[in-house]
């Protein structure tokens, strides 16, 4: 479950989970929501993997590299797959997205995923997260 936040200029995405897994696929369901609210089923699943030093980060790079997905192969990422291992000292996260064609949506530019106020925690309830994005 994922909420839209006005955030100044920015817009900021809320989301709660009752896994990490899953906190992480809200988050960027709230990134796709951001860019576009309705999406056509279209769109070929890709694959990809990060890795980080730290949950955080983790989040961050996920983020980042589903931006950098969107520009690179000019679609917009959605219906979002996640699992988060720990490896040592290192986290590992393999996603998949369908990417739904750009030219087949109205979708709205998000520069960018920032550190600014993000949030990521496990509280009694679940898992929470607080990103906010540049648009």
């Amino acid at each position: 479950m994922y909420e839209l936040r006005a955030h100044t200029a920015d817009v900021a995405v809320e989301a709660r989970a009752e896994d990490r897994d899953r906190l992480f696929a809200a988050v960027a369901d709230g990134l796709t929501a951001a860019h576009c609210e309705d999406l056509p089923d279209e769109g070929e699943r890709f694959s990809f993997s990060i890795r980080a030093e730290s949950e955080e980060a983790l989040l961050f790079d996920y983020l980042d590299e589903l931006i950098y997905e969107r520009d690179v192969r000019d679609v917009l990422p959605a219906g979002h797959e996640v699992r988060i291992e720990r490896e040592g000292e290192e986290w590992r996260l393999d996603a998949s997205a369908r990417g739904v064609p750009i030219g087949s949506i109205d979708a709205r530019e998000i520069k960018a995923v920032t550190y600014s106020e993000m949030t990521l925690e496990e509280r009694a309830e679940g898992w929470y997260a607080y990103v906010v994005f540049d648009v």
